[in-house]
């Protein structure tokens, strides 16, 4: 866990100095709660008082809190979630496990189906039906049509009809939100309803998913027993028309039943994190500090608008807003892989000029429609397990975690790739961290990872017949060939699988192990350059120092994209674009500082797979240039023949924190006046292990701190600082910038 921080310096209050903290995110032997324990060691280091674990904290020195968490996602990964119940329309209560039959392991001879994220079932007898489009272009005659004060003015006069339009009884026609014309067939039986409600308040349950037919388009029926259950004492009720107002019940209901089950895990964590602090904190900017946390699609959220299923992917998305605001060229337009790596997974994206998003994700077998960062994760960073089974070496995807961790931890722990890099000299204990052991004081323990490698080894030799036994470390970089293998897959999936140059990308290592896997991930990928910031193991944190404040409003609409349609739809979405710059004016952002996002959720007629589109601008916004451009690269095909419905529309408001993060690196490597690094600089030697070359008993190891800008090193070389170890492999050649460390391979 990595805690950054910024302050006046004492010295000189015009300049501020950046602090930085790492700790292990989980330690319960020594604190309760890593981000408490961060900013209290922050608050001793900047006041020089001692505070002790425990204390309440003061906050009255602190601006704004800024917090990215994984404990959503890993309850949603452990089956760990809040214990809830789903309320349905009466006909659809095996809806949600039926699913969309979707058989993603066809061939497996065991499928096993990930059971419902809820405890029960309740149906509630209601029901609304649609009755047409209000514009179809080519059923006219069969379609309600409205006028502007609400009433039918012409359309369909089947069963129920009372010719007004009104919603007092069964068989009314009113308008939904999407435009499109709902008959209420049945309305809820409040009576029945409570009575179901207050049975299960009495079994246990405090948190309900509810997910009614049409929902999106007619709220109402959800709305009134979402009263109803805050009305007898539920703390958490997901109303699916509220989350998200879209068609397709299956993934809206997963989607309500994912945030019933994690936002109670995630509310009680930050209850706790609260209880940290004075009663400042949750007061908002104007009392206390401003607390904001990452969503999982890149942008910063406050509390009010921060929920579980918004946080599956808090804890990454930081450190992809980190490389992508430091290694984008706005000019040069280099597409960027990020790598990640990290201890329990390396997590991949692109950022090719906008963040890559998202809105159907499968996340341990739970399908979320949520607007998230396409974050491709694989099972592989510094604590994944090794083993050697079947005659094969093996890296992941269990993972030693952060409690034992890997073997070096002094906790008993497995051996893990970490222990692999310490045994091959990619770490120095010297110069890592001395967090381990009961004083918290001790350094990385060598001879447990040699002493696990070794029996390994032994296990190997005997298994295979070879002319000569393999020696200790070739069977250590064995495991490093195939974790670097295994973080390779989804960079390949995200790149030559949708038609891009894997080779025409520059890398972004980040993440407290990428820089001791960059250099041979890169030469594996076929890629040149890389570039790994000065931040880069705390690259998710400082990513959240650069974030910048989103909020979204989204309508359903269901309505044709024609000629005719298409002034009312941009009328509507410049409503939305009203509304929300309206919010992020009440949060403190100039109209100047507020960039707008305009998109149509549009899908070819007779398809059911929708696309988010932004539009081309060419002076005015051509959603149709835009959608069929984007559906050509996602299908390779046009239905030239159909007609385009817009089943959504949306709008995002970015509130920019900053305007620009200054000159490009690709820009100071240009005009930088280079030289040469001599060995006699280096701080020390160690020996290393290298492919090809074996050991280099006298490879120089640099501190980044006392290197300049314009210094040049060649590898093979070790490039240390406080948070990070930097394998700069023979043939590699790195450039010190103001920000980065600028790597190419020849």
């Amino acid at each position: 866990m990595s805690t950054r921080t910024s302050y006046p310096d004492p010295e000189n209050p015009r300049q501020r100095k950046e602090l930085v903290v790492k700790l292990l995110s989980q330690d319960p032997g020594n604190y309760k709660d890593a981000p408490t324990e961060g900013i209290r060691r922050v608050l001793e280091k900047v006041t020089g008082q001692t505070i002790p674990r425990g204390t309440t904290l003061e906050t009255s020195k602190l601006d704004y809190i800024r917090l990215s968490t994984t404990v959503a996602t890993n309850a949603l990964l452990e089956r760990k979630g809040h214990k809830h119940a789903l309320l349905i329309t009466r006909g659809f209560k095996d809806l949600l496990l039926i699913g969309n039959q979707a058989r993603p392991k066809i061939f497996d001879l065991n499928i096993r189906r990930p059971a419902p994220l809820y405890s029960t079932v309740v149906e509630v007898d209601e029901r609304v039906t649609l009755v047409g489009y209000t514009s179809d272009p080519k059923s006219e005659e069969h379609a309600v049509q409205f006028g502007e004060d609400g009433s039918i003015t012409r359309g369909y006069r089947g069963k129920g009809w009372d010719g007004q339009g009104d919603a007092e009884g069964p068989g009314d026609i009113v308008r939904g939100l999407s435009g499109e014309a709902v008959r209420i067939l049945k309305r809820p039986d409040v009576e029945v309803v409570e009575r179901d409600l207050r049975k299960l308040y009495d079994e246990g349950y405090r948190s309900l998913a509810i997910v009614f037919v049409h929902s999106y388009t007619f709220p109402d029926h959800e709305r009134i027993i979402g009263d109803l259950a805050r009305s007898i004492g539920f703390t958490h009720v997901s109303e699916s028309a509220q989350l998200l107002p879209m068609i397709k019940m299956v993934p809206r209901g997963v989607s309500s039943t994912a945030d019933a089950y994690l936002t109670p895990i995630l509310r009680e964590y930050l209850d706790g994190f609260f209880k940290g602090f004075d009663s400042k904190l949750r007061g908002g900017h104007v009392n206390g500090p401003r607390v904001e946390f990452m969503g999982s699609d890149g942008g910063l959220v406050d509390l009010d608008n921060f929920s579980g299923l918004k946080s599956i992917l808090s804890g990454p998305a930081g450190g992809v807003v980190g490389y992508a605001l430091t290694s984008w060229d706005p000019e040069r337009k280099h597409p960027i892989i990020g790598l990640d790596v990290g201890g329990t997974s390396t997590d991949v994206s692109r950022f090719d000029g906008r963040y890559e998003i998202v809105y159907e994700t499968t996340t341990a077998g739970v399908t979320i429609q949520s607007p998230q960062l396409d974050i491709n994760t694989v099972a592989a960073g510094g604590g994944s397990c090794l083993s050697f089974r079947n005659g094969l070496f093996l890296a992941g995807p269990e993972s030693a975690g952060a409690e034992p961790g890997p073997a070096c931890y002094r906790k008993g722990g497995p051996l893990a790739v970490t222990d692999a890099n310490l045994i091959l000299g990619r770490l120095i204990p010297d110069y890592f961290p001395k967090i381990f052991g009961k004083s918290e004081k001790e350094p990385l323990d060598v001879q447990a990872s040699k002493v696990a490698f070794e029996k390994v080894a032994l296990e190997i030799n005997d298994s295979h017949e070879l002319q000569h036994d393999l020696s200790l470390d070739e069977i250590v970089y064995g495991f490093i060939k195939v974790a670097n293998e295994t973080m390779c897959r989804p960079i390949r999936a995200l790149t030559e699988a949708r038609g891009h140059a894997t080779s025409k990308h520059i890398l972004a290592s980040f993440g407290g192990a990428g820089g001791q896997h960059a250099c041979e991930i890169a030469s594996l990928l076929g890629i040149k350059t890389i570039l790994i910031h000065r931040y880069s193991s705390i690259l998710s944190a400082y990513g959240l120092a650069l974030a910048d404040r989103v909020y979204e409003l989204q309508e359903p609409c269901s309505t044709f994209y024609t000629q005719n349609n298409k002034e009312s739809l941009l009328a509507r979405l410049d409503k939305l674009t009203k509304d929300v710059k309206a919010e992020l004016a009440k949060q403190g952002f100039e109209e100047k500082r507020v960039h707008v996002e305009r998109m149509l959720n549009m899908r070819f007629e007779g398809t059911d797979t929708a696309l988010m589109v932004l539009a081309e601008s060419n002076g005015e916004e051509d959603f149709e240039t835009a959608f069929n451009k984007a559906y050509k690269s996602e299908f390779g095909f046009l239905l030239d023949t159909k007609s385009i419905i817009v089943d959504d529309i949306k709008v995002r408001g970015i509130g920019k924190t900053f305007d620009t993060l200054g000159e490009s690196v690709y820009s100071e490597v240009a005009k930088l006046s280079t030289r040469p690094v001599h060995r006699a600089k280096a701080e020390s030697t160690y020996s290393v292990y290298f492919e090809h070359v074996g050991r280099v008993n006298d490879t120089p190891v640099f501190l980044l701190d006392n290197l300049e800008v314009g210094d040049t090193l060649e590898g093979p070389a070790m490039i240390i600082d406080q948070t990070q170890t930097i394998v700069l492999v023979p043939g590699a050649r790195g450039v010190l910038t103001s920000k980065h460390l600028y790597i190419t391979l020849k």
